[in-house]
């Protein structure tokens, strides 16, 4: 099985940490350069010294917040390079019930997720088109097939983006460029420990630890992902193996999702 990326160059987005930064170094393991994206320059100097040396890595400053920015920074850096991989992953939406999210939560996350991720596509996959391989990969979650209660919002914008990315495979598919959302559970992250610490401040009696054990208990195998486990399913689909996988969701979640 092939699963060796010399020669290939992967463009990962919030690879400062958790599963982004994981991912990164993963497919740096693989032998792909790689271009980091975030918005913290000190933070991707140092993942970028933790990758396998390549002369061609390198990274981007860009907030996604912004992206007009984004955009005029990857176009910038497309004129003279070419991606054969792009993972699409960025911080999710605060949570709390839909019933109380205020407009501005939707239109920040819908341009933080879809937006920045069209723009992103949008730039990189001609280049992909030219060499005959192109693997785009987007961090969702598993509330595409079962909304997880307490994100509102979150579960709004992740099925959006699920549905742009099916389409999109559905068009370049035929170009040799595959596009597959990952979907992780509940995963030892900065997020998961912010929902966690939020959930334990509105809960009348179940402490930090307690809402993280309740986390791990939903899933058949009792425990949360590590980031790391994440990441070798971004690294397959990545790779020449994964050639003829196109437009699915991945639930990477030890069975918590009931759906198929």
């Amino acid at each position: 099985m092939n699963i060796d990326l010399t020669g290939k160059h992967a463009v990962v987005c919030g690879s400062t940490q958790g599963i982004g930064k994981e991912s990164a170094l993963a497919l740096s393991k693989q032998g792909a350069s790689v271009t980091l994206v975030a918005r913290n320059e000190a933070k991707l100097k140092a993942v970028l010294a933790e990758l396998e040396p390549n002369a061609k890595n390198d990274y981007i400053v860009a907030d996604f917040s912004n992206p007009k920015d984004l955009e005029k920074k990857i176009k910038a850096w497309a004129s003279k390079n070419k991606a054969h991989i792009l993972l699409n992953n960025t911080g999710g939406p605060k949570g709390g019930p839909i019933r109380k999210a205020k407009v501005e939560e939707f239109t920040d996350a819908f341009t933080n997720h879809l937006i920045c991720n069209h723009v992103l596509v949008q730039a990189l996959y001609p280049g992909m088109k030219e060499e005959g391989y192109g693997r785009i990969i987007n961090i969702i979650s598993t509330s595409v097939k079962q909304p997880l209660d307490g994100l509102g919002v979150s579960n709004t914008i992740r099925g959006a983006v699920a549905n742009w990315s099916k389409t999109l495979a559905n068009e370049l598919g035929q170009y040799n460029i595959t596009v597959n959302n990952v979907l992780p559970g509940a995963t030892n992250t900065v997020r998961l420990q912010s929902i966690a610490e939020n959930k334990a401040a509105q809960s009348s009696g179940l402490n930090y630890e307690e809402i993280l054990g309740n986390m791990a208990a939903q899933s058949p195998m009792k425990r949360i992902a590590q980031p790391e486990e994440i990441a070798n399913a971004v690294a397959f689909l990545a790779s020449p193996a994964a050639s003829y996988i196109n437009g699915i969701n991945v639930p990477v979640d030890g069975g918590r999702t009931k759906s198929l």
